[in-house]
C-alpha cells in the first residue's frame, strides 16, 4: 500500500501563480545552485545525476532512475524530495498493489449518505514510486493519466493534481527476478531515463563516513518551496529556442525513426520532451537561450529509453543509448541566431 513519507505545507494555486509572474532566469540559476548543493551533500559524487534530476523538474517533466540494487535510486529521489519545501509521496510498488490505492476510491459514507473521494498517494506534488516495475502492469497504468495530464478521473470524475507535480520512479533492470517490464505507453510518459552507476572508490569511501552513522537526509533542510519551483518552471518556459535548434531537434528524432539500428524511433512526445529539457539546461547554464550543445548533453537521458533496438543492434551488444550518441555525430549540427 502506499504510504505518506512526507506531507508537507502546499501554498494555493492562486499563490503558485502570483509567484510564477516574478521570476527571473538569475534567480532560477541562483536557487538550482542551492538545490544542487543541498543534494550533493548526501549523494556522494553523482552531481551530473543531480543535474539531470534538477532539469526534468524545471521542466516539468518525470525521472525514471534505472539501476541495481542499492546503488542509492531511491536516496536521489527521496533527496530531491525533501530538498523542496511541499507535498511528498512515496509508493512502494509491490505485485499486490492496485490502481486505487495510486489514484484513490470513492467511498460511501455512511453520515452524509454519498460517496466521497479520498484521494491516493498520487496527490502530492512529488511522487517517489519506489521499484515501479515490481507491479503489475494493470497497477502501472494507472500512473499514465496523472503523468500525460497532471489530473486523475475516478468514476467518471477528474481531479485536478496539485502544482508543480512530478513522478520520480525507481526500476530494477527487467532481467532481474520478480521484475515487469513497463510498457512503451508508460516509459515514453518519462521525461528522462538515468542510472546511478557504482560510486568511484574514493566516493564510495566518503560514503563510509557520511552514512556510517546518521544519514545526512534526516538533517536536509528544504532550501525551496512548492511556489518558488513554480516560478523556476515559468521561467524556463521563457528561454529562447531558435528555429534552426527547433529543426535541428526535429532531426534527430525522426533520424531514430528511419535508424536501420531501432525497431521503435522517438515518438513525438519525445520532441517536445527533448525542446523542454533543452530549455532547462540552458536556463542552468545561466543562458536565456538553447545551444545545440544543450541539445545534445540531454539527448541520451530524454531519447535512449523511448527506442527499441533491432535484434541484431541486441546481438551486436549495443544499446539504445550507443545509437542515440552515433546519430548526434551523422545529423548536421545548426549555427543558431538568437
Amino acid at each position: 500500500m502506499s504510504d505518506l513519507e512526507n506531507d508537507r505545507r502546499t501554498l494555493p494555486n492562486s499563490e503558485l501563480s502570483a509567484s510564477a509572474r516574478g521570476a527571473s532566469l538569475d534567480q532560477v540559476l541562483q536557487i538550482s545552485a542551492s538545490l544542487a548543493a543541498a543534494m550533493n551533500s548526501v549523494i556522494e559524487g553523482k552531481q551530473s545525476v543531480v543535474r539531470t534530476a534538477i532539469t526534468v523538474l524545471l521542466a516539468e517533466g518525470h525521472l525514471l532512475v534505472e539501476d541495481v540494487p542499492g546503488v542509492g535510486k531511491t536516496l536521489l529521489a527521496k533527496t530531491l524530495a525533501r530538498s523542496i519545501d511541499c507535498t511528498v509521496r512515496r509508493v512502494q510498488f509491490t505485485p499486490d498493489l492496485l490502481p486505487s490505492d495510486i489514484t484513490g476510491v470513492s467511498v460511501f459514507n455512511q453520515d452524509v449518505r454519498d460517496f466521497e473521494f479520498r484521494p491516493g498517494a498520487i496527490f502530492a506534488n512529488v511522487v517517489v514510486g519506489d521499484e515501479i516495475n515490481r507491479a503489475s502492469p494493470k497497477t502501472q497504468s494507472a500512473l499514465l493519466e496523472s503523468m500525460e495530464e497532471g489530473q486523475v478521473t475516478v468514476d467518471g470524475t477528474t481531479y485536478s493534481l496539485p502544482r508543480p507535480f512530478m513522478v520520480m520512479a525507481t526500476q530494477n533492470p527487467i532481467e532481474m527476478e520478480g521484475t515487469y517490464p513497463l510498457p512503451e505507453a508508460q516509459r515514453d510518459r518519462f521525461m528522462a531515463r538515468i542510472s546511478m552507476g557504482y560510486p568511484s572508490a574514493r566516493s564510495e569511501l566518503d560514503m563510509l563516513d557520511l552514512h556510517g552513522g546518521i544519514s545526512p537526509l534526516e538533517d536536509l533542510q528544504p532550501v525551496t518551496d512548492a511556489s518558488v519551483v513554480s516560478s523556476m518552471i515559468a521561467a524556463v518556459r521563457q528561454v529562447h529556442t531558435a528555429p534552426a535548434v527547433k529543426q535541428y531537434i526535429v532531426d534527430l528524432t525522426h533520424a531514430t525513426r528511419s535508424s536501420n539500428a531501432l525497431r521503435l524511433g522517438a515518438s513525438p512526445r519525445a520532441t517536445l520532451h527533448l525542446l523542454r529539457a533543452s530549455r532547462a539546461h540552458a536556463a542552468l547554464a545561466g543562458r536565456d537561450h538553447v545551444l545545440p550543445d544543450d541539445v545534445q548533453q540531454i539527448a541520451v537521458p530524454v531519447l535512449a529509453h523511448r527506442l527499441m533496438p533491432t535484434g541484431e543492434t541486441q546481438m551486436a551488444r549495443r544499446t539504445t543509448a550507443d545509437v542515440v550518441n552515433d546519430l548526434l555525430q551523422r545529423v548536421r549540427v545548426p549555427s543558431p541566431t538568437r
